[in-house]
C-alpha cells in the first residue's frame, strides 16, 4: 500500500528533527561543554567569550531534545489511529522566538570562533580535535553552528508541502493551517531581530565617526539620511563644505575634519527636528539652495 503523501512529509520532518537533535547535541554537549571545561581549568580562552560564541545554544538543544522530537515521535507512533501533528507544531512555534537570540548572535559567533583560534592555540587545537571525531562528518565547528540558523525556514518548507498534500477532509487541516501561520510569524520575528541588529550596528558606526558624543549617541535614534552639502555665506558669498546627518529626532551640522583620525567629522551644529522648518530659495547666483531653521538657528544650504 503506498503511504499517503501527508504522511510521508511528517516522517521527514521527523527524520530531520532527530538528525537535528544530533546536531544540537554536538554543538551544546560536546563543544560547548568541552571548550567550558577548557576555559575553566585551561584558562586558554575566557568563560565569557566562550558562552557570547554558543548563544543560547542550550535552551534550543533541550527544548529540541526533551519536548519537540519525543511528542513528535509519540505522534507518528500512533499515525494510523491518530493522523495529525498541527497542534504539537502549533505548541513548538512560540518557543522558536528563542532563535531571534541565536540568529542575531551568529555572524559575531563565527568573528570570535575564528579571532580567538588565532590569539589561543589551545582554544584552536580543541576545536580541531573534536572536528576530526566521526560525529562531526569532516565538518567544521561554524558549519554545525549554521544548523539552527536554517532550521526555521526548513519547517515552514515543511508544514507548507504538508499543508498542500492534506486531504480537503482531513482531521488536521485546521490545526496545520494555523500552525503554518504561527512559524510563518516566526520565521518573520527572527527576519526582524536580523534587521534590528543591522540598524544598531550601522547607527553605532555613524556614531563612530562622529566622534561619540555622549548627548547623540542613543541606540533608539534612527539615521535618515546623511550628505555633503554646501555652506552659503552671504557676507561675502562663497560657499564651503560641510556634511549634514538627518535622524528622526536632530539634524546634525557637520565639518570634515582634515585629519582623520578618531572621528571623521566634528559636529558644529544640533538642531532640534521638533519645529524645524525648511523653505526653498529661488536663487539665481546659487542654484538648488533652501533655509533651514530650527529653535537653534537658520542656515543657508545648496545641494548639488
Amino acid at each position: 500500500v503506498q503511504e499517503p503523501e501527508e504522511k510521508k512529509i511528517a516522517l521527514e520532518l521527523l527524520e530531520t528533527e532527530q538528525a537535528y537533535v544530533n546536531r544540537l547535541h554536538l554543538l551544546d554537549q560536546v563543544f560547548y561543554t568541552e571548550l567550558m571545561k577548557e576555559a575553566r581549568t585551561g584558562k586558554t580562552v575566557p568563560e565569557e567569550v566562550v558562552k557570547m560564541i554558543f548563544s543560547n545554544i542550550s535552551s534550543i538543544y533541550q527544548f529540541h531534545a526533551e519536548f519537540f522530537l519525543p511528542e513528535l515521535q509519540k505522534r507518528m507512533e500512533d499515525w494510523n489511529r491518530n493522523p495529525r501533528i498541527g497542534d504539537v507544531i502549533q505548541k513548538l512555534a512560540p518557543f522558536l522566538k528563542m532563535y531571534g537570540e541565536y540568529v542575531k548572535n551568529f555572524d559575531k559567533a563565527v568573528e570570535l570562533i575564528t579571532a580567538w583560534s588565532e590569539k589561543s592555540p589551545p582554544f584552536q587545537e580543541l576545536i580541531a580535535d573534536i572536528q576530526k571525531r566521526k560525529v562531526c562528518a569532516n565538518l567544521t565547528l561554524q558549519h554545525h553552528m549554521l544548523e539552527p540558523v536554517q532550521r526555521i525556514p526548513r519547517y515552514e518548507l515543511l508544514l507548507k508541502d504538508y499543508v498542500r498534500k492534506l486531504p480537503p477532509q482531513s482531521p488536521d487541516r485546521g490545526d496545520a493551517e494555523k500552525a503554518l501561520e504561527m512559524i510563518f510569524m516566526v520565521a518573520k520575528h527572527s527576519n526582524a531581530a536580523i534587521a534590528e541588529m543591522e540598524r544598531l550596528q550601522n547607527l553605532w558606526v555613524v556614531y563612530q565617526r562622529l566622534g561619540l558624543e555622549d548627548d547623540i549617541v542613543d541606540p533608539s535614534n534612527e539615521l535618515i539620511k546623511e550628505g555633503p552639502i554646501q555652506k552659503i555665506s552671504t557676507r561675502n558669498n562663497s560657499t564651503s563644505e560641510k556634511y549634514l546627518f538627518l535622524f528622526n529626532n536632530m539634524l546634525l551640522y557637520c565639518v570634515p575634519k582634515v585629519i582623520q583620525v578618531g572621528a571623521e567629522f566634528q559636529v558644529h551644529l544640533r538642531m532640534d527636528v521638533e519645529g524645524m522648518k525648511v523653505r526653498e530659495l529661488k536663487d539665481t547666483e546659487f542654484p538648488h539652495t533652501f533655509l533651514v531653521s530650527g529653535k537653534q538657528r537658520t542656515l543657508e544650504l545648496q545641494a548639488r
